[in-house]
């Protein structure tokens, strides 16, 4: 059947992901498994990382710099991997944003629910996540009789920024975080920060095959296909070559080092100054 030309102008846009560095590489890599005909463009505003400690107007400006950007590069959709500017001001982004955007704490809080047996929740993601309590508030919502348990763990970005998740400090460091929270008999912790699923072996070693690490990316990808689809603006044409674009504040040679470890692919990224 013939694509009529609206079909074919979808099948080429791409869709925009836009992260504070590195983590929401992860996202990125459950797009092309569930999605593998379909272009990403991805900014990671490396420069200015880490999110968390910021406050939210200025997390807000800074992600709308980079959907703006992104706006210029033939986008059908944003993917807000950052948990910190998805708390800043996620109904903002969708008020001001021609394209669909999505963010990650609601599909975190869906899997989380729906892995938890006790009702006992563990949180962990940066001090911006944390203390908006975004994710306990939509926790609750679904259900209040949960039994939450949050903590700000900032040192695990700069770990994973500067490629030291399998040095001996990140483990101690994930016990001091961690251990408090176990005594609290969590059943499910949420990765409440698209970088820590880049410690998860550590992690869930840490914290015993008793817990379940939920990482949202996996749901994000399954949202991101059932927008594209409702809207029909997902890609019609099995191109096995689609074409991804890498962009950073910051270093390109630090991030491709570390896409190649997440990705197993070698990509080009390019610096842009906002």
């Amino acid at each position: 059947m013939a694509l009529s030309q609206e079909q074919l102008i979808n099948a080429h846009k791409a869709i925009g992901v836009i992260d504070s560095g590195v983590g929401g590489l992860t996202v990125v890599k459950e797009i092309w498994r569930r999605l593998p005909h379909e272009s990403i463009v991805y900014f990671g505003d490396t420069a200015r990382m880490p999110y968390g400690p910021r406050p939210n107007e200025e997390v807000r400006r800074f992600a709308l710099e980079m959907i703006e950007f992104l706006q210029h590069q033939e986008i059908k959709m944003v993917v807000v991997a950052c948990n910190s500017a998805s708390a800043a001001g996620l109904p903002y982004y969708q008020q001001v944003c021609e394209q669909p955007v999505l963010g990650v704490i609601e599909p975190g809080v869906r899997a989380a629910l729906a892995h938890s047996q006790n009702h006992r929740i563990g949180v962990i993601g940066t001090e911006g996540t944390i203390g908006s309590s975004e994710y306990e508030k939509a926790l609750k919502r679904h259900n209040n009789s949960l039994h939450i348990v949050s903590r700000a763990c900032p040192l695990f970005v700069l770990l994973v920024e500067n490629n030291l998740v399998e040095s001996p400090e990140a483990r101690k460091v994930a016990h001091e975080y961690l251990d408090p929270m176990l005594i609290e008999d969590i059943d499910t912790l949420i990765l409440g920060c698209t970088h820590y699923p880049l410690m998860a072996d550590m992690l869930q070693n840490v914290v015993g095959p008793s817990v379940r690490l939920i990482n949202s990316a996996e749901e994000i990808a399954f949202d991101v296909e059932n927008i594209l689809t409702a809207s029909g603006q997902g890609n019609p044409l099995n191109n096995n070559n689609p074409r991804h674009r890498f962009f950073v504040s910051g270093s390109t040679r630090a991030f491709e080092e570390i896409a190649f470890k997440m990705l197993q692919s070698e990509i080009k990224a390019y610096q842009v100054k906002l």
